[in-house]
């Protein structure tokens, strides 16, 4: 039955968001299966403020293709959403009791007055006053899926946007087992095994005055995105001959049905464009060219590597001090994370955040959040020239001095400088100036 929720005051009394589903382990994967993530939590927590209702903490679906389940709290610490948020909005973990019967499988049975399923990408705040705020109004709640993209980024008051920006960059904390196995890890790079031989085994949990006195070592994360999804939805050649160029358009017939914007481009044009996302011995040149050397501490942040070990052996020569989750903890520090993508991407994430430089072998979900994140810490992140790389790589003829000069000056105005956002462009990728200037 209908009944106003809004009081005196204009405010609504106990009127409820509720956005599902949200789609995490995405934030880490290929552009091929791109969907909602961590960053429409952002802005679920803004359409609350928006429309002046309790937000409930978001859903998260089963995400089909990395098979995992995880929620909203095995990721993220509630409590402390909750606490960094509660002079904005307000947020409950659950549903009360009168709504108990607002579900999941509740909206996916048949048509519902109280789901909103219609909010068109980018729409601005005046499409929730005058399409969700009537719902609310009457209901008492308000269910928004699907909810990717779902919010402008121009036009909107600045103590809305600042708040998006607190949300990304103060009240997402992961769950302490995640943040604890980080820290673990981001140790065992800054102090090498000679060093910690010398420090003997308790260092990891405490740091010692012989560790400050020696000084924390430096490394670079390094996100490849070259898993076998990636690669197909290319459609670029990448040196495997006839066999590996069959078998990627095959696996894009079952995948995609041969539905590749790509595949109507020929490698050449592909790579000039920049499309090609960057293979382990192409990202090891661009860090050789830009002057890292065997001596760089590099930290792997990955999914499975299409083409596996033998992918990475050149890489791996250049930089044969790589290392990886699986090769700094044991499987037991590891059985929290194991086989769950979300966690796995936590982890990858948090250490990417705490390294002294951070690069992306291709631009796509996770770029995007780091680039932004690190922006607003003012941390240095490098960001691959795709369309030079690929020009560069298509010239056989080139000398290796060449090539770095090539490199370094395509490179000098993208390794961390803060960007203005334009219209349009994302204010999680370009933070500069919504969460990083107050006037």
């Amino acid at each position: 039955m209908k009944q106003s929720h809004r009081n005196r005051g204009g405010a609504l009394a106990g009127a409820f968001v509720l956005i599902l589903p949200v789609f995490f382990p995405n934030l880490f994967t290929p552009l091929s299966h791109a969907s909602p993530s961590l960053l429409s939590i952002c802005d679920a927590v803004a359409v609350a403020k928006i429309l002046n209702a309790t937000l409930v903490i978001p859903y998260f679906e089963m995400n089909l293709v990395w098979q995992d389940s995880s929620s909203f709290g095995d990721i993220f610490d509630v409590d402390h959403f909750i606490d960094v948020l509660k002079d904005d909005i307000s947020i409950v973990k659950e549903l009360p009791e009168d709504f108990s019967w607002s579900t999941r499988s509740y909206y996916a049975t048949r048509i519902r007055a109280t789901r909103i399923k219609n909010a068109p990408v980018h729409a601005s705040a005046n499409w929730y006053h005058e399409n969700v705020l009537p719902i609310l109004e009457s209901y008492g709640i308000a269910a928004i899926a699907p909810f990717s993209h779902r919010l402008a980024f121009d036009n909107l008051p600045m103590d809305i946007q600042r708040l998006r920006c607190k949300v990304n960059f103060k009240a997402l904390s992961f769950v302490p087992h995640i943040r604890a196995l980080g820290d673990a890890l981001i140790s065992r790079l800054r102090y090498p095994p000679d060093q910690r031989e010398a420090l003997g085994t308790s260092y990891l949990k405490e740091v010692t005055d012989a560790a400050d006195r020696q000084g924390p070592g430096k490394f670079v994360v390094l996100h490849l995105r070259f898993d076998k999804d990636m690669a197909a939805h290319s459609a670029c050649d990448f040196g495997g001959g006839k066999a590996e160029e069959l078998a990627l358009a095959k696996y894009r017939q079952v995948m995609w049905q041969g539905r590749v914007l790509n595949s109507k481009f020929t490698n050449e044009e592909l790579r000039n464009q920049g499309r090609c996302p960057l293979t382990p011995e192409e990202i090891g040149l661009l860090l050789a060219a830009l002057g890292f050397d065997s001596n760089t501490r590099l930290y792997l942040a990955s999914h499975k590597v299409y083409g596996g070990e033998a992918r990475l052996s050149a890489l791996r020569k250049l930089f044969p001090l790589m290392e990886n989750k699986k090769s700094l903890a044991s499987a037991e520090e590891r059985a929290q994370i194991s086989g769950k993508a979300s966690l796995l991407a936590a982890v990858d994430y948090y250490v990417g955040m705490h390294s002294d430089i951070f690069v992306s072998a291709s631009p796509g979900n996770m770029h995007n959040a780091m680039v932004g994140h690190r922006t607003f810490e003012n941390l240095k992140t490098i960001r691959p020239n795709m369309g030079l790389l690929g020009q560069l790589f298509l010239n056989k003829s080139m000398s290796w001095s060449e090539f770095q000069q090539a490199l370094v000056e395509g490179h000098q105005s993208r390794q961390g400088q803060i960007r203005i956002r334009n219209p349009e462009q994302s204010i999680y990728t370009y933070p500069a100036p919504d969460c990083m200037c107050h006037g």
